[in-house]
């Protein structure tokens, strides 16, 4: 079944149509050329490292049905990175789809465009609420990435082939219970970098 080729929100070779991956790489690319332009070159540290947490994190995968479910920190990456996370994303996938076999090369710029917009929403969500609320924004931002990414992978999938419509529902449902995950390590991770690094978690955030 092709849809044993995805972990969470890693979608290998053979699974997605040529129009979805098409657009998935116009939508990367374009995504690229924004992030690329909002990262100075002072930040690039930064940028890179949390691109090396990203590959990382990923590393810890829990079987579940036809696809795996692990920890992306979506939420995190967006609010320390804003537009900066979508060139820090595209390098970890490339290393994951390279070293690991995690997602594909010709899927890369769908991967890199569902994973990028899953970010991007937790930014706009924090750059929103963080000041006025805090760990509860935080915790908003990891749910709602999770979730932002979960439904553009069961949309690709829809869009590729009608048949993968119940494995991708079974995809997106089996994210909800870490959606919840993801908002309380986040919040814990802003929670930390508040009294340690606050200017990385102020309210406009985005490096």
């Amino acid at each position: 079944m092709r849809g044993e080729k995805v972990e969470n929100m890693h979608i290998s070779e053979g699974v997605l149509s040529g129009p979805v991956i098409a657009a998935g790489w116009g939508l990367a690319l374009a995504g690229l050329g924004r992030g690329l332009k909002k990262t100075p070159a002072e930040k690039l540290t930064e940028t890179a490292l949390v691109s090396a947490a990203l590959f990382l994190v990923s590393l810890v995968h829990v079987p579940l049905g036809p696809s795996s479910v692990h920890l992306t920190m979506l939420g995190l990456a967006g609010i320390l990175l804003g537009w900066s996370a979508v060139p820090a994303l595209f390098v970890a996938l490339l290393l994951q789809g390279i070293l690991l076999q995690f997602g594909g090369l010709l899927s890369l710029g769908v991967n890199t465009a569902i994973m990028g917009s899953a970010a991007l929403s937790s930014y706009a969500l924090w750059r929103l609420l963080g000041t006025r609320f805090g760990f509860a924004a935080a915790f908003a931002c990891g749910f709602t990435a999770l979730i932002t990414g979960s439904a553009l992978v069961t949309l690709s999938l829809f869009l590729s082939a009608k048949d993968l419509f119940s494995t991708a529902a079974l995809i997106f449902a089996a994210n909800l219970p870490l959606a919840g995950v993801e908002g309380v390590v986040t919040a814990f991770c802003v929670f930390t970098l508040k009294r340690l690094l606050p200017q990385y978690v102020s309210g406009q955030a985005g490096i």
